[in-house]
């Protein structure tokens, strides 16, 4: 081939990644389907309680009750809106406070021992002080959410902004870079990896934040769901609200997954 820009060699190396790449999904498609069939089934012939585990038929019936009633997507919003809220000002307000630690080591020295005792404070026991500060309400709920995720984003981005490589950091400052020339050319791309992995995390950390928030206060969303369920004995409305939420975690951390591929390919 005379316009061939590759070698053969590297054709088969993106010919096998493609291959691999397929076979993983092809096997998580089939681990979950075994899953689902395993569960139907045990469940069909009581070798576990249908009552305590419910069953993906059964799960399927719920959100198809739930759906009809117009109950699904309102619960559902209500709590994606707060997640969302929580995890956006969460993510934005604990990158810009680790950038202001990283440009001020006095001030990265004087806050960090109180990042590691807020972070280590069990945010659950400070549910009332919450209700008390913002009410029962939606405030309430995203305060939760963001208090949950904020410290750890902190911590952790302003980790990957001190492990830059300080030898580069000297030769930019020997060239006359700025501090801010400095955090944007060397820092910042630097830390890209582990930011990503960071908003990967936060996904998670908001639906936690999100949910504890309706235990406690809300009589909506998915995590009121989750505690009427209980209240009631009605595990196939428990189970259906917590497979919801692994959808919605799901959808979320594509869409996390998008950015990166997206920040790749910019960065090229």
């Amino acid at each position: 081939m005379k316009n061939q820009k590759f070698s053969k060699a590297h054709y088969d190396y993106l010919k096998k990644h493609r291959t691999i790449k397929a076979l993983v999904l092809i096997t998580q498609i089939a681990m979950l389907v075994v899953f689902l069939l395993g569960w139907e089934l045990l469940s069909k012939h009581e070798i576990i309680s249908s009552f305590f585990f419910s069953s993906p038929s059964r799960i399927a019936k719920t959100i198809g009750e739930l759906y009809k009633s117009g109950e699904l997507f309102y619960h559902t919003k209500i709590t994606l809106n707060e997640t969302l809220i929580g995890f956006a000002i969460a993510t934005g307000v604990g990158f810009l406070v680790a950038y202001v630690l990283w440009y001020s080591n006095f001030l990265r020295r004087v806050s960090e021992p109180y990042l590691v005792v807020l972070n280590s404070l069990p945010k659950i026991a400070l549910g009332p002080i919450i209700i008390i500060w913002f009410g029962a309400g939606d405030k309430a709920i995203i305060f939760m959410c963001i208090l949950i995720v904020i410290i750890v984003t902190i911590l952790n981005t302003l980790n990957s902004f001190t492990s830059c490589d300080n030898q580069l950091i000297s030769l930019g400052r020997s060239l006359g870079a700025s501090k801010n020339q400095i955090f944007f050319k060397l820092v910042l791309p630097h830390s890209l990896k582990d930011i990503i992995s960071t908003l990967k995390v936060n996904v998670g950390l908001s639906f936690i934040g999100s949910i504890m928030g309706e235990m406690l206060v809300s009589k909506a969303g998915l995590g009121y769901l989750l505690t009427y369920g209980k209240q009631v004995a009605n595990m196939h409305l428990v189970m259906t609200a917590t497979v919801i939420l692994c959808v919605l975690a799901a959808l979320m951390y594509f869409a996390v997954a998008l950015f990166e591929k997206i920040m790749k390919k910019h960065l090229k």
